[in-house]
């Protein structure tokens, strides 16, 4: 797994002109919490690249960056919870999830539905 630091705003417009091409995965985690501790090392852990495909995946530390995680919120129209992940595609929010319902297996499932042209 090859996480892709999420740092500026600047970056969400990018993210959603990748996922045009791709889907996207924005996992946002709080490195204060043992929850969120244990759903990034599980999801780290289940990770395989080759059921992942082109599925890019996002990091980003919502303690040092708490105004670009309540951005990511209001641009895909998600509340904001931690941990959690989003799956972009085609510039919109199309599955998320947090706490411990982060799953691999549901991500990649979630992902293998997007079909693009």
């Amino acid at each position: 797994m090859n996480w892709h630091q999420l740092t500026q705003a600047s970056q969400l417009e990018e993210i959603r002109e990748e996922s045009q091409r791709h889907p996207v995965l924005i996992f946002k985690h709080s490195t204060r919490c043992n929850i969120s501790a244990t759903a990034k090392a599980r999801l780290e852990r289940k990770w395989k690249d080759d059921e992942a495909g082109d599925l890019a995946p996002y990091y980003l530390d919502l303690v040092s960056l708490r105004s670009l995680s309540n951005e990511i919120a209001e641009t895909f129209g998600v509340r904001h919870e931690s941990p959690q992940v989003l799956l972009i595609s085609k510039g919109e929010c199309v599955y998320d999830a947090s706490h411990f319902d982060i799953s691999f297996d549901e991500i990649s499932q979630q992902a293998s539905r997007i079909e693009f042209v």
